[in-house]
């Protein structure tokens, strides 16, 4: 097994360009020469920049919030937590408090960053910020799902049964549990 090189020089980027878009997504066909001469070509779908907040909002009485909405991607209700991508301009605290209020009801007095995730980083450039949502309060902002959302209070110590849901599935919403867990051990 060898050791990681941190200085370790990132492939250079030979060209760029479009193969494919929509509303929502931009992918782009990159080529690349690596340090040892070898060539490739990729196809990767093109971020913002912005990233996406994802937040585990902790009532005062050991519960969270979790959201149960509609995934069009596996065409059924999802249980998960609160979350959206972050809007120009705006910090993750700040969307991460706007989607609280857009998606749950509720608005935060105090927002720690828990951790950073990516998802398939071979093909997407996109990271999600996990923040920890503590003080809540009750305030609502119109948010852009097309159906009233499901907000469920969750026992914070029934996480063997929340893992065992058929709709709590998203690997992004299970590893905020498992952070949250390891969180609540410090």
């Amino acid at each position: 097994m060898s050791e990681i090189d941190p200085d370790k020089p990132l492939p250079h980027i030979e060209s760029r360009k479009t193969v494919a878009k929509s509303r929502f997504f931009h992918v782009e066909q990159v080529d690349l020469t690596f340090s040892n001469g070898a060539t490739r070509q990729f196809e990767r779908m093109a971020g913002k920049g912005r990233g996406a907040v994802m937040i585990v909002a902790l009532t005062d009485d050991d519960h969270m919030l979790l959201i149960r909405e509609y995934a069009a991607g596996t065409h059924s209700y999802q249980l998960g937590f609160p979350k959206g991508l972050i809007d120009p301009g705006e910090s993750p605290e700040q969307a991460a408090n706007r989607e609280l209020k857009e998606e749950a009801g509720f608005g935060a007095n105090t927002l720690s960053r828990l951790h950073t995730v990516s998802m398939a980083p071979t093909f997407f450039s996109a990271h999600m910020h996990i923040l920890i949502a503590e003080g809540l309060y009750a305030e609502t902002l119109p948010g852009d799902e097309p159906e009233p959302l499901e907000v469920i209070k969750w026992p914070i110590d029934d996480v063997d049964a929340l893992l065992a849901r058929e709709d709590f599935v998203e690997a992004r919403s299970i590893a905020a549990l498992l952070l949250l867990q390891k969180w609540r051990e410090e």
